[in-house]
C-alpha cells in the first residue's frame, strides 16, 4: 500500500517509522492518538474512526478548518506560497502577523506558511506563546495541495480535539487502540534537557504516560508508545508486553550529510 505524506513538515514525524508502527498496531474499531503531530499514522492506517488530540491549539484548529473548509483553505493558503514571500524579511513580517492574530482562519493559513518556510519543520513557541522558529532559507517551499485534499477526505472519519494526553486516554473504551508519540526523552541526562523540560512534558509526565498505558492494558485496551531507546525509557516501559528497538534516520540539521541512524523504541502494551 502506498504511503501517504502529511501536509505539514514535522520534526520527529513518524513517516520513517510507519512500517514498524503499522506492523505492531493492534486491530480495533477506532484509534486514539493523544499526540497527533503531523498525523502520519492517522493517514496511513484504516480504522473506522479516529480521536486525534494535541495540546497545540493552533494545530487542532488548523485540522478542523482543513476538514470543514477545505476548498476555501487550499485556495487562500496557496496565495502565501509565492516567491516574494520566500525571504527572511517577509517571513518575519508574516510570523509577527501570526503572533498578533486572533482570527482562527488567518492563523491556520499562516501556520502552514510558517511550517513550510521555517527551519526544518520545527514548531516552537516562546514562554509568551509566540511562534519563534527562524526562517528556513529553502529555494522553493513546496505547497502540499494534494496532501491537503487527502487529509481533508480522511478527516471526515476523525474528531480533532485540543486536550492533554491523559484526557484522551481516559476516553478509551472497548474496541479502542491507543498510539502515543510523546515528546521524546533526551538521549542523555544532559542532552537538551532545558528545551525538553519547557515542552511541559517532563520525566514525571513520561512515567505517568507509561502508568496510564498499563492501566488501559488491564482494561483490555492495547497501547503502542514510541520514544528514544534509552536505559530510562526501557525502565519506564518495563511492564510492556513487547519492547521493539528500531533504527530510523533522523536529524535536526539542515545538512543531510550529517544524518545518522539513532535507536528508537516501540513499547507495545498488548492485551
Amino acid at each position: 500500500m502506498k504511503k501517504h505524506r502529511a501536509f505539514l513538515k514535522w520534526a520527529g514525524g513518524k513517516y520513517p517509522l510507519l512500517d514498524d508502527i503499522k506492523r505492531h498496531l493492534p486491530e480495533g474499531e477506532y484509534l486514539i492518538e493523544p499526540f497527533v503531530g503531523a498525523g502520519s499514522v492517522f493517514l496511513n492506517t484504516e480504522y473506522s474512526r479516529y480521536l486525534l488530540a494535541d495540546i497545540n491549539s493552533d494545530l487542532i484548529s488548523l485540522y478542523n478548518i482543513v476538514k470543514t473548509r477545505t476548498e476555501e483553505y487550499v485556495t487562500e493558503s496557496k496565495n502565501f506560497f509565492v516567491q516574494e514571500n520566500n525571504c527572511a524579511e517577509r517571513y518575519y513580517v508574516l510570523r509577527d502577523t501570526f503572533n498578533k492574530s486572533t482570527d482562527p482562519f488567518q492563523r491556520a493559513l499562516l501556520f502552514l506558511y510558517l511550517n513550510r518556510h521555517g527551519y526544518n519543520g520545527l514548531c516552537r513557541y516562546n514562554l509568551r506563546g509566540e511562534f519563534n522558529v527562524p526562517f528556513g532559507r529553502y529555494r522553493k517551499p513546496y505547497f502540499p495541495e494534494d496532501e491537503l485534499f487527502l487529509f481533508a477526505e480522511k478527516a471526515q472519519r476523525a474528531e480533532f480535539v485540543c486536550e492533554s494526553y491523559d484526557s484522551s486516554m481516559a476516553k478509551a473504551m472497548k474496541g479502542a487502540v491507543v498510539y502515543c508519540d510523546p515528546p521524546y526523552a533526551p538521549l542523555s541526562e544532559t542532552a537538551n534537557f532545558t528545551a525538553y523540560h519547557t515542552n511541559s512534558f517532563n520525566v514525571e509526565q513520561q512515567q505517568n504516560l507509561a502508568f496510564l498505558a498499563e492501566k488501559l492494558r488491564q482494561k483490555r485496551i492495547p497501547v503502542l508508545i514510541s520514544n528514544h531507546d534509552t536505559i530510562l525509557t526501557r525502565e519506564w516501559y518495563r511492564l510492556a508486553s513487547t519492547l521493539l528497538p528500531v533504527k530510523v534516520r533522523r536529524s535536526i540539521s539542515s545538512n543531510g550529510g550529517t544524518r545518522k541512524k539513532v535507536d528508537e523504541l516501540l513499547a507495545l502494551y498488548n492485551v
